[in-house]
């Protein structure tokens, strides 16, 4: 695999020149009135580049949850002001009159529903699913009041505090999943579920969501070499023209993962999820499919987007090493993205983004270790519980 990332560069440069092309030329010919009305349908599925760039919220979104009262809350919170993200952008009036009125319409929906979120909950996490209700109940009611006062750091760190309790109310939602996995893959390591990954670099610490209910080959390969302990110790590679930082490629002739049991080198098939699907595709990327402007679950859109490199010319040779994406927005732009479909995302990085930005060429990866795991049925957020109270607690401190 020692081509990856010359061939992720080359991969890149002719989807992009194939993409200018097409557009250039269908521009041209609609121009010349020689296509009808119905090529609309054609560009309204080429995604517009406003997809979501926060790792959570494509976690989020990425649930198996049929709710649609939580996809709404969800969208509520979603679709604020991007200066709200900013700090050092100002809010204006007028903006927090709209941020206002998406917070009653999420108080709204929320008591409208309420009962019917509860009934969609397995009856053994009622108990906690009402904590969690009330949580979000008064988290709401807070996000209200902040936007009347336009106090915005509050506001932010509340967000995400409702954020968490939603997405806990939502897991809890998921019932016994589980992915048709073809027949020549069932002995391959599975995930059906979510883990967190801590990450331990010579630069600082690193902590991964990897999402199993999408990518559960992908995702179960990287966590049985994590409890194998197998990346530690293991350098990081860097391609600065390629946005990526790589490892995962042990020492010696081999350039994956031999499993001791057989002698054998273990390899995994591309696996995507694409989105309005229920079963994931392998063994081919989506353009040898015919389905370039499919958009997969988890798109390549996030700083710190983690997926499975593989030899080139060999989408299913991918064995251990994987690849953060460092997202140029000017050369893979979210919602048009020319890895998406090309390599399999298994999880996002959801803590230490300023670690991973300083990570060069022959930095160590000193330690990998699954910190949380969901059972099949339900989806923990235990760590992630942690790491967004650590995140509140610090921006409480920092105003005071």
């Amino acid at each position: 695999m020692k081509n990856f990332l010359g061939q992720l560069w080359n991969s890149i440069f002719h989807r992009f020149t194939l993409l200018v092309v097409g557009i250039i030329f269908s521009w041209g010919v609609m121009s010349m009135g020689w296509l009808n009305n119905d090529v609309g349908i054609g560009w309204a599925a080429l995604p517009q580049g406003d997809a979501f760039t926060n790792p959570m919220s494509i976690l989020r979104l990425a649930l198996p949850v049929d709710s649609q009262a939580i996809h709404t809350i969800h969208q509520y919170l979603e679709e604020m002001p991007p200066q709200l993200d900013d700090p050092t952008a100002r809010m204006q009036p007028k903006q927090w009159s709209e941020v206002g009125n998406q917070i009653s319409k999420a108080i709204k929906t929320f008591n409208r529903e309420a009962s019917d979120l509860l009934s969609d909950i397995p009856t053994p996490y009622r108990p906690q699913a009402l904590v969690r209700m009330n949580q979000i109940n008064a988290a709401l009611a807070d996000l209200k009041i902040l936007s009347d006062e336009q106090s915005k750091d509050l506001f932010v760190a509340k967000r995400t505090q409702a954020w968490n309790s939603i997405d806990l109310l939502a897991a809890s939602m998921v019932p016994e999943y589980s992915v048709n996995i073809p027949e020549d893959y069932q002995t391959l390591p599975q995930l059906n579920g979510r883990a967190v990954v801590a990450l331990d670099t010579s630069k600082g610490p690193i902590t991964i969501m990897v999402d199993g209910y999408n990518a559960p080959i992908t995702a179960g390969n990287f966590l049985d070499l994590v409890q194998r302990e197998f990346y530690d110790d293991l350098t990081f590679t860097r391609e600065d023209e390629a946005y990526v930082v790589q490892t995962g490629n042990p020492e010696g002739p081999q350039a994956g993962f031999i499993d001791p049991d057989t002698g054998q080198y273990r390899s995994i098939p591309l696996e995507v999820m694409v989105k309005g699907d229920s079963e994931a595709v392998y063994g081919a990327t989506l353009e040898e499919l015919g389905l370039s402007l499919s958009e997969p679950v988890l798109p390549f859109s996030a700083y710190g987007t983690v997926a499975m490199g593989h030899p080139q010319g060999d989408p299913n040779g991918g064995s251990s090493q994987f690849f953060f994406h460092l997202f140029e927005p000017d050369l893979t732009p979210a919602g048009l993205n020319l890895l998406d479909g090309r390599y399999a995302v298994f999880g996002y990085v959801i803590a230490g983004q300023e670690v991973l930005a300083q990570l060069q060429q022959g930095d160590l990866l000193r330690s990998a270790k699954v910190v949380d795991i969901s059972p099949p049925n339900a989806f923990t957020f235990r760590y992630l519980d942690w790491i967004l109270v650590q995140r509140l607690s610090s921006s409480l401190k920092g105003m005071a």
